[in-house]
């Protein structure tokens, strides 16, 4: 509540209406904050003096339903990026990102019928795991050995404002919802004093960019796999994405070439470009003739998420796709270990193990999956070293031997090495190319098994939409 009034005092000139069923939003549609606002900022300018939280809400969903809200602009900060460049991000306000949230939580109830199942990124009860699980069953019981590795160059920044309501235009038409999303897109981007508006992209860091890009690629990509493309190819496939991240896996080497020709194509119509040294076509043949891979291909693996996809064997003797560690991301998590051992080498023994543990046990959560255990184990020991490294210069005296570091182990062992998801396929003894076992399953949602084709999830799907107006 402002300052200038008492704390139970209302505001004058505002009126709080009744909830508006047309429009999906009520003070329910609001998600609360039991502490209060505390962004220091008056009305207009990003952010509440808090004085209610119950009142604060109420006050910013009047405004959102009257048209009185206005977006703050988005602060611009950087991210490196594993190339080495830099990722742009904007920042909104904290109530920006309370009104978007609730934007976000009525149109999810709507996308969530029309998202096909080869999407996962950002979506409820689906994750980067669930992603990489169904890609490898795919490539392992659907004799997919032509990948498409796609890169959308500058996905986010990007997206055409115009297409992007058009496509809006075709499931959200209440005027509330359109018009805070309008002035969102045209909120601006503040960056070292100056403020620039664009005409494409939605930023990254904001809450309902996610859902926004999702939207947008739906259309753009995976209705028109599965509509256009899926009819016309000679053998199986799969798409699996995660956001503006996305793997086409193919049986045969014509139709994933012909889909390469065409995609580059269905981008640029949409305002979209592929990066044309990221995007791959892949031979991922586990039996090579001459051991050489198809001259028309650029590579034999490629990365996902994280995870080098690479064939190998089981400890059977069979063969299977593992998921390591990319060397990228491998080196930049000790890297990250290094920069913070330097800068608080004379902390605490105690606070700073409780950090590193907090720091294994986040690798341990999401790199810890089957086939991954020895690159695992190899950061728990590099991470070792480098905190041997960094207590051997917290002074002049010397050299912090290893015996030390075992006694000082032994009394604060950091969290062993673990495999936190186990992955199994039904079909990991089917070591021979699956042409012989007549598999004609494909991996649209779950993990693997008879489950329906990828047509068919999309019938199921378009048959149960719901226009909301």
């Amino acid at each position: 509540m402002d300052s200038r009034h008492g704390e139970d005092a209302p505001r004058p000139g505002v009126r709080l209406a009744a909830p508006c069923p047309r429009s999906g939003l009520d003070a329910g549609s609001l998600p609360d904050h039991p502490q209060g606002w505390r962004g220091g900022h008056r009305r207009g300018h990003g952010g509440r003096l808090c004085g209610s939280a119950g009142g604060d809400l109420l006050d910013l969903l009047s405004r959102i339903k009257s048209g009185r809200y206005r977006a703050p602009p988005v602060r611009r900060s950087y991210i490196p990026k594993a190339d080495g460049s830099q990722r742009p991000l904007g920042i909104p306000t904290f109530e920006d990102k309370v009104a978007q949230r609730a934007i976000v939580m009525l149109l999810e109830a709507i996308y969530e019928q029309d998202f096909l199942p080869c999407s996962y990124g950002f979506r409820p009860g689906r994750s980067a795991h669930d992603a990489v699980h169904n890609l490898r069953t795919s490539l392992m019981t659907q004799g997919m050995r032509w990948v498409l590795d796609i890169d959308i160059r500058r996905y986010f920044d990007t997206i055409p404002h115009d297409q992007l309501r058009s496509f809006l235009d075709r499931r959200v038409t209440d005027g509330v919802v359109r018009r805070m999303i309008d002035k969102w897109l045209k909120a601006g981007v503040l960056e070292s004093g100056s403020l620039t508006y664009a005409t494409e992209g939605t930023p990254q860091g904001g809450v309902i960019s996610p859902l926004l890009a999702n939207i947008y690629l739906h259309y753009v990509l995976d209705e028109w796999v599965a509509m256009v493309v899926e009819p016309r190819l000679k053998g199986r496939h799969t798409l699996v994405r995660y956001a503006d991240d996305f793997v086409m896996a193919f049986e045969d080497h014509l139709d994933a070439k012909r889909v390469f020709h065409v995609l580059g194509q269905r981008l640029n119509r949409y305002g979209l470009t592929l990066h044309p040294e990221k995007s791959r076509f892949i031979d991922f043949r586990f039996r090579r003739p001459g051991g050489l891979r198809h001259p028309a291909t650029s590579g034999t693996t490629f990365d996902f998420l994280g995870f080098t996809h690479v064939w190998g064997r089981s400890l059977k003797g069979k063969n299977v796709v593992r998921q390591v560690t990319a060397k990228g991301r491998f080196a930049r998590a000790l890297s990250a270990v290094t920069e913070w051992c330097q800068r608080n080498r004379h902390q605490t023994i105690l606070h700073q193990h409780a950090h590193l543990s907090a720091m294994l046990r986040g690798h341990y959560g999401y790199y810890g999956i089957t086939g991954n255990g020895r690159r695992v184990r190899w950061y728990l020991h590099q991470v070792e070293r480098i905190w041997k490294k960094w207590l051997s210069r917290r002074g002049r005296h010397g050299n912090f031997r290893w015996d030390r570091l075992r006694e000082l182990l032994s009394r604060h062992p950091l969290p062993p090495a673990r495999i936190m998801r186990q992955y199994t396929v039904p079909s990991e003894a089917l070591h021979e190319e699956p042409d012989a076992g007549n598999l004609h399953v494909r991996v649209c949602e779950g993990g693997g098994g008879n489950v329906p084709t990828y047509s068919a999830c999309v019938r199921k799907v378009l048959g149960r939409r719901m226009d909301v107006t």
